[in-house]
Parts: structure tokens; sequence; C-alpha cells
């Protein structure tokens, strides 16, 4: 029969209050299963695999990325990588925020490929010439009512953990029409949870957001 392996493994046991922190070093042998010699010597110690640990979630994300334009409708090269991605297996979520139109928003997503889910407004400026929004206080609430709901559900899956790819389209022009709190933005991508990357588009970025990006691209015409 093969010999048991042990293998050494150095804990430490820490202990907080307000002052200091405290680190005890021992150093233990665990063996994998239960053994004769586990029985009279007390530095070895079993492992029972039927215990439930409970493990802190660490966050592992991917980068943020920033595609500026001088012109608004330049984003499709962002469309096209994400059905792409959607077709290699990858998890997308996109999410247009100034573009939308009958029986969109929310409850009424696109699924393509399998992966990739394609939320639009159910509300959105470009189903409306901006005399009859700036006329009409009712439909310019309701446009931005449906923007903010838009933006309360990608909040949710930015920390859900659940995509591999999220794509904030124009979200940059809604932060400047100040639908939505720059500063929100931030700290919802300060603590978000994906692990791949978070693309954000617009033709007037906040240098906060160009401050936090790992990557930025300028599309020109």
């Amino acid at each position: 029969m093969l010999p048991t392996i042990l293998s050494k493994i150095t804990l430490y046991a820490a202990s907080i209050d307000s002052n200091y922190t405290a680190c005890r070093k021992n150093l233990i042998m665990v063996i994998s299963s239960s053994h004769n010699y586990s029985k009279s010597n007390l530095n070895v110690e079993n492992i029972n695999t039927a215990n439930k640990i409970n493990v802190k979630r660490f966050t592992q994300n991917g980068q943020i990325q920033i595609y500026q334009s001088s012109y608004r409708g330049s984003y499709t090269s962002i469309i096209r990588d994400s059905l792409r991605n959607a077709a290699l297996g990858r998890k997308v979520l996109l999410i247009q925020f100034m573009r939308g139109g009958v029986k969109q928003g929310v409850d009424n997503a696109v699924n393509l490929c399998g992966n990739l889910t394609w939320v639009r407004s159910s509300h959105a400026f470009d189903q409306y010439n901006s005399e009859e929004i700036e006329n009409n206080k009712n439909l310019k609430k309701s446009i931005y009512e449906s923007i903010v709901e838009l933006w309360s559900f990608c909040k949710k899956e930015l920390q859900s953990g659940k995509n591999d790819q999220i794509i904030l389209d124009e979200i940059c022009l809604a932060i400047e029409m100040k639908i939505i709190d720059k500063d929100d933005l931030i700290s919802t991508l300060e603590n978000r949870f994906i692990s791949g990357d978070v693309i954000l588009t617009g033709t007037d970025i906040p240098k906060e957001l160009l401050l936090m990006a790992n990557q930025i691209t300028e599309l020109r015409s």
C-alpha cells in the first residue's frame, strides 16, 4: 500500500479588537483520511469533508472599458462584439439607456444566442421629437422614469455576479442629462461583482469615470 501523504500547513489565528490585531502562527500536519497515526499524534488533524464551511466570496472583477465618440450611433462594433461573445458561451448583458420602443423595457428583454440579454428603455427620447417631449411634461417624466427603472435593474446585475460582460450603452448621456447620478454610477462600479468587463459608452465622459477606466477607446468617423 502507498504510504499516507502528509502535508504541512501554516495556520494563522487572528484576534481583532479596536486597538490592535494579534496573530499567532501554528504549524500543523493534515492528513486527508482517518489513520491510526492521527490518534497518537496531537499535531495531526483529520479533515472532515462532511462539514460545511461558509467561505466569504471574494470579488474578482474584469476591467472597466470606455468607448467615447463625438457623435451618437457609433457603437455598432460594440454590439457586434457582444453577439460574438454570447455565441462563444459568455453571458452578456447589453443595456441601452437612451434607445427604446413599444413593448420594451426591463420586463421585455430580448435574448439572443442563448447568452445575450438585450434590454432597452420602455420609453426613450428617440421615439419622439424634441419639441413634443418639451411640450409634454407627462411624457418627459415617463421617459425619465423608464431610464431610472433601467438603471435600478442594471445596478442589481452589476452586483449579482451572474454576467461575464455588461455593456452600459450611452449611460454617460443619461448622466449628462441628470437622469442618472454620476456618483451613484461610480459607487456601483467600485462595488461591482462580475468576472468580466464592464463597457461604458458616451459622447461626453466625466473625468472621474475616465480616471477609473482600464481602457479608453476614442471612436472616430
